[in-house]
């Protein structure tokens, strides 16, 4: 067997070839068989990260089987397999059967075995991803014996792993079998493609036509301005995953939960008044704008790169002392509301101040007593002196906690939740559809 690193030159690899081959005799692929016709619904192995090409000797012989005669090879690329040309100045008319037949069928056993065991080795490798079809014992079912949903990360979000058998133990969603690998990807129900994590080219996305039967999923949960290269997406989804509203599967950055019965909330210990964390300073941007001539009326303390950092595990408490906290998203869309409000004000018991969509936008996911919109205000100034006013007024300041009394705040951030929700929904709903344009939707 030769291994012939890619990386180097045509001249270079023949070279290698020729003094590996004592014959000079040219080379057969491995496991060609099937693959370019059925690659995954008849379940062939295929290596999507591997660096060499594997040759064997060419065996040309009328009784060979009809699979091994030619001089094909396989390079295995990220898109899956393909044909390549022999090296240059390996020729192939030249090759001769003078070894007999008992011979070759030795030498080819030989490297039968050696390619098995190679085959092996590089599906078990932890730098390699193989697509397979898993077999029958493999199948998922629920205690009631019916067949689970199959949900298929492409990627981890931002590289980020996360548990995918908690679906039932800590959501109540059953049914579910969630997982990042490709080989399950021709059982799956559903493929989820992270959008920024493969946005950057088509060719990060699957390289096959979709099965008829299976569902692709867009997620994202980033702002139209944030967002690159939606028309890579064209004619390939089926439903939409985002914190949008009218997205099929809805997974907002948080939420509010209606108590069953009315529960007592105390407002946690107050000392200063305004606080900010920012990590994206953006001189240009509406909110950095308006935070600057918020300052020169009343004392904002920032923390984030440009000031004072600020330690994961101390941020509530840290900006659970101040009165109020500028919950200002970085840009303002349709329903884009963030952990700017979720967690970090209202998890952390101060009173927002939001800027974001409109108010109208913000009523839709919160009781209109629950935060102060900037736009109720003509200027910053008159933002600042209502703010000093509440204050001087303890008892007008704690008006904007009374709505606490019946809903409990769902604001910490949770992967593995909406991908939960992502199968819940498949399950729920079966029937077929296609989005001609992500970007138009989306803008």
């Amino acid at each position: 067997m030769v291994s012939v690193d890619l990386s180097l030159s045509k001249d270079k690899q023949t070279e290698i070839v020729r003094r590996s081959s004592k014959d000079g005799r040219s080379i057969l692929k491995l496991l060609k068989s099937q693959i370019e016709k059925k690659p995954f619904s008849d379940c062939v192995y295929i290596p999507v990260y591997l660096d060499t090409i594997v040759f064997f000797p060419l065996l040309k012989d009328e009784t060979a089987p009809a699979w091994l005669q030619g001089a094909l090879t396989v390079q295995t690329t990220a898109r899956g397999p393909r044909r390549t040309h022999l090296p240059k100045g390996i020729d192939m008319e030249s090759t001769s059967t003078t070894p007999s037949t008992r011979k070759i069928l030795f030498l080819f056993l030989l490297q039968f075995i050696t390619a098995v065991s190679v085959f092996l080795y590089v599906q078990t490798s932890s730098d390699s991803r193989l697509f397979a079809c898993p077999s029958e014992k493999d199948k998922h079912v629920t205690d009631e014996g019916m067949t689970k949903v199959t949900i298929l990360l492409w990627t981890w979000p931002f590289g980020e792993r996360i548990p995918l058998d908690k679906c039932y133990s800590f959501f109540g969603i059953s049914g579910c079998f969630l997982t990042e690998d490709h080989r399950w990807y021709n059982r799956a129900d559903a493929v989820i493609f992270h959008h920024r994590d493969v946005s950057h080219s088509r060719e990060q996305l699957l390289q096959i036509p979709r099965f008829p039967t299976q569902q692709w999923v867009w997620y994202n949960m980033e702002s139209p301005s944030n967002v690159g290269n939606l028309e890579i997406m064209s004619n390939l989804i089926n439903l939409t995953m985002s914190y949008r509203r009218d997205s099929d599967i809805f997974t907002p950055y948080g939420s509010l939960v209606m108590l069953k019965e009315p529960q007592n909330f105390s407002i946690p210990a107050k000392s200063k008044l305004v606080s900010w964390v920012i990590s994206n300073w953006n001189p240009g941007s509406r909110r950095v704008q308006y935070y600057e001539e918020l300052q020169k009326h009343i004392q904002v303390d920032i923390f984030g790169r440009i000031s004072q950092q600020l330690d994961t595990d101390q941020k509530h408490f840290t900006i659970s002392q101040y009165k109020f906290y500028l919950s200002f998203e970085n840009s303002e869309y349709q329903d884009y509301i963030t952990e700017k409000l979720w967690d970090n004000a209202l998890l952390s018991g101060t009173v927002p101040v939001v800027l974001g969509p409109t108010r109208e936008n913000y009523e839709l996911f919160l009781p209109a007593e629950a935060f102060i919109h900037v736009d109720d205000f003509s200027s910053a100034q008159e933002l600042a002196d209502y703010l000093n006013l509440l204050d001087s007024d303890n008892e007008k300041y704690k008006r904007y906690f009374d709505w606490r009394r019946n809903f409990k705040v769902i604001g910490e951030f949770d992967w593995t939740v909406y991908y939960c929700k992502a199968c819940q929904y498949v399950r729920q709903n079966p029937s077929y559809k296609t989005i001609p344009s992500v970007a138009k939707w989306f803008a």
